[in-house]
């Protein structure tokens, strides 16, 4: 079995060591995605907190360790490598599936940080209640492609890398077929403020899915919306930094005088 160090190391990407910061945020990537999405925003936000990028099984340097193929599996190993970080408090932000993970990691160590877990913000992820059922984990390598390309989350040219495509598939189709058979399972709302980003153009977050989160939270509710479609992060980027910088604030300042804001 792993020590915590290697968990760590295996799990867990700082771009950008700042341990002297009063925050962490840990990101939360898409699926297919990797640590390295977020390391431009891991960048500028430093100044404001330590980002720590989650680096799940099947991708990158983890490419030769079996990718995990539900929401349970994956939440129970990085729930297991974020309790060896909890000295500091932390700010949930997952992107698509990421969301969903995100998610449901805060509500399983929400009671166990004792109110150091500041807030969660949610991306392109409709709510957990009104999920759609999902059958891309079902399509060949082919159609597969197809849909990740109408995300443009990938750059096209690399999906024409047959070499890349080969990389990428396991864990691709291993990250879509645990989000489209995740079963949101009912249970008391966060207590933490939960913050919603969508980009205005999305196909996979109508706005009725964005307002549904309202229910998952007792404290401060938000959604803020970007121009962009899935992938708006990119486009968005300095916008997107600045909201966060201003949630990150407002969390800050929720927590020292124990009021929603």
């Amino acid at each position: 079995m792993a020590d915590s160090q290697e968990l760590r190391q295996r799990w867990i990407r700082r771009f950008h060591p700042a341990p002297d910061r009063d925050v962490m945020m840990v990101c939360f990537p898409h699926a297919g995605g990797s640590a390295s999405y977020f390391q431009p925003l891991s960048a500028r936000l430093t100044p404001h907190a330590e980002v720590l990028a989650l680096q799940y099984p099947g991708r990158q340097d983890r490419r030769f360790e079996p990718a995990l193929t539900s929401v349970d599996a994956l939440v129970d190993g990085i729930v297991e490598v974020l309790r060896g970080q909890t000295d500091r408090p932390m700010v949930f932000f997952g992107h698509s599936m990421g969301g969903t993970l995100a998610f449901e990691a805060a509500r399983r160590m929400e009671a166990e940080l004792g109110g150091r877990l500041l807030g969660l913000v949610v991306s392109g992820r409709r709510s957990p209640g009104g999920a759609r059922q999902g059958t891309v984990h079902l399509l060949d390598d082919a159609g597969l492609l197809a849909e990740t390309r109408k995300l443009q989350g990938t750059s096209s040219t690399l999906l024409e890398d047959e070499d890349v495509v080969r990389m990428i598939m396991p864990a691709l189709r291993a990250d879509y077929t645990a989000v489209e058979r995740y079963a949101y399972r009912p249970g008391p709302a966060l207590s933490c403020p939960l913050h919603v980003y969508t980009g205005d153009a999305d196909p996979q977050m109508r706005g009725d899915e964005a307002r549904g989160w309202a229910e998952h939270t007792r404290a401060d509710f938000r959604i803020r919306t970007f121009s962009g479609g899935h992938f708006y992060l990119g486009e968005r980027g300095e916008q997107v930094v600045a909201a966060l910088r201003e949630d990150l604030t407002a969390f800050q300042e929720r927590a020292r005088t124990g009021a929603d804001r």
